[in-house]
């Protein structure tokens, strides 16, 4: 039998800190994808009907890219939060058991996939956001 505070320090193990820190920039880095890339990716091939019934189907999407700033300031802090967590992750021990080592070596490289992905993902939203307007 297990207590509260055998669960939570199993979700406060500096793998799965790791792990729910790179989800937690994948969700921020997803805000950035859909203020303005999806936008101008939609624009671009042509299907600028269906991003204004998208718009008024969902009229949050106007809400975020008015406030680029503040999607880019939320997904760039939770890009050094979860960088800061794998940071401090990527030497504590695994189990000895080989089922639970082969584990936790398998939520590691999900981490780093998962934080690789929000790095591109918040730099592809900025390229659309801030660099390719002032070409236009």
């Amino acid at each position: 039998m297990t207590t509260d505070a055998g669960d939570s320090r199993e979700l406060l193990a500096p793998g799965k800190q790791s792990l729910w820190g790179a989800f937690g920039a994948l969700v921020a880095s997803g805000g950035a994808l859909v203020c303005c890339v999806l936008p101008a990716v939609m624009v671009s091939l042509g299907a600028g009907a269906t991003l204004a019934g998208l718009v008024t189907a969902v009229p949050q999407l106007i809400w975020l890219s008015e406030r680029k700033g503040l999607v880019f300031g939320v997904a760039t802090f939770a890009l050094i939060v979860a960088g800061a967590l794998m940071w401090r992750a990527r030497y504590a021990p695994c189990p000895a058991d080989p089922k639970l080592a082969a584990a936790c070596a398998r939520l590691r490289r999900w981490s780093v996939a998962l934080y690789a992905f929000s790095v591109l993902a918040t730099i592809s939203g900025a390229v659309f956001a801030v660099v390719l307007p002032r070409f236009s």
